[in-house]
């Protein structure tokens, strides 16, 4: 019995690997590209609530893009900020006519926060727009981005073009989490099959967005998604379905961010989405029990077996080599996840704490699903 349950998990390990390494080669990364001679008009939205510690830097990558002046617009939608995120815009904007500070009205009963804010921005941006983009406050973008991204949307004749961003992971939540978190969703999900054009499904990710202005309005904007938590997928998942061509890239080379200071913001943040993310409770609650049991496995499947043979098991003796070297990979994989997060190696070395600390976490974001209330920024939504 010990063989045949190591060789199992030998095996398990194999599919969970090479399936993470397609699910890499699935994601093509966006081309560095010089801006064209008919760059199209683009109004750049960044959407800010509290955003203090980001949107100077924010901002200042955006005015600095290598794209025409006169093609660029650049609105920052206030939501209500508690603290100087507008005085900081406000200054910004008194020395770049590109740049413009509006501040948003109050949030109407059945919006979310951010839906409202890039609806409110969306509006206000000149008609001649060709693109809307949105973009997070907590990100970076390098001088080619924007370039970049319209040129591969118009290349590959997009309608939404989504990037996912470099993280860059600071505290020891960060460090323990995203990476786990990332793993998780690499095995959970068929990016190809999502992404293909005849799916029903979409993948997508909030921290840009680059969207065709005549689409985005065909299809209602983001006051189609007004009560959507994950309004990023939701939008991208209705254009979908409309017909739109929809596609995810790799954006790490020219876009950064990071999204969270601490167990502080991470656990609200990412517990806000994640029954959403993992598609609904049923499945949320199973892919928190799997990472939980895949992680400690690693850890006590080899231990029991040696403990078996050390006590005279010849079945538990041949049973400890496929149960090491599988556990040898897995261990194997999260430290070179750690090298290209660019973090300490030892991390790598404590993910079985990292998915149990998310799996506590999905529990709690269906918590609050039962609930009807989540809260974020200050705010409680039903």
């Amino acid at each position: 019995m010990e063989l045949i349950l190591s060789a199992a998990w030998l095996a398990l390990v194999v599919w969970l690997i090479s399936r993470a390494f397609r699910q890499r080669d699935a994601l093509p990364a966006l081309a560095l590209t010089a801006p064209a001679a008919d760059a199209p008009a683009v109004t750049v939205i960044v959407p800010a609530r509290d955003e203090s510690a980001n949107i100077d830097p924010c901002l200042r990558a955006l005015l600095a893009q290598d794209y025409p002046a006169h093609r660029l617009r650049i609105v920052v939608a206030d939501d209500d900020s508690s603290d100087n995120t507008a005085a900081i815009v406000a200054s910004l904007a008194a020395s770049d006519a590109r740049l413009t500070l509006l501040r948003t009205p109050a949030l109407p009963s059945g919006w979310k926060g951010k839906p409202h804010a890039c609806a409110q921005a969306a509006d206000a941006a000149p008609a001649e727009s060709d693109w809307l983009c949105f973009i997070d406050a907590d990100m970076r973008a390098e001088p080619r981005l924007i370039a970049s991204a319209v040129a591969a949307a118009r290349a590959s004749r997009l309608d939404l073009l989504s990037l996912a961003p470099r993280h860059e992971l600071e505290s020891f939540a960060e460090r323990l989490m995203i990476p786990c978190g990332l793993y998780l969703l690499a095995v959970s999900q068929n990016l190809a099959k999502v992404q293909a054009a005849d799916s029903g499904d979409v993948v997508a990710m909030g921290q840009f967005m680059l969207l065709r202005h005549e689409a985005y309005a065909a299809v209602g904007g983001h006051g189609a998604v007004r009560a959507a938590i994950c309004e990023d997928v939701a939008l991208a998942r209705r254009m979908k379905r409309r017909g739109y061509r929809v596609l995810l890239q790799d954006g790490g080379r020219l876009l950064s961010g990071r999204m969270y200071t601490g167990w502080g913001t991470l656990w609200p943040g990412i517990a806000k989405n994640l029954t959403d993310m993992l598609g609904g409770p049923i499945s949320t609650i199973t892919t928190a029990v799997a990472a939980f049991t895949v992680a400690w496995a690693a850890v006590l499947l080899p231990l029991l077996d040696l403990y078996g043979c050390l006590h005279g098991s010849s079945c538990a003796c041949w049973a400890l080599g496929p149960a090491l070297v599988g556990s040898l990979m897995a261990f194997g994989l999260h430290l070179a996840g750690a090298v290209h997060f660019r973090i300490p190696f030892w991390y790598g070395l404590l993910f079985p704490l990292g998915y149990s600390a998310g799996a506590v976490m999905a529990f709690d974001s269906l918590r609050q699903r039962l609930a009807g209330r989540v809260r974020w920024k200050g705010r409680v939504y039903s």
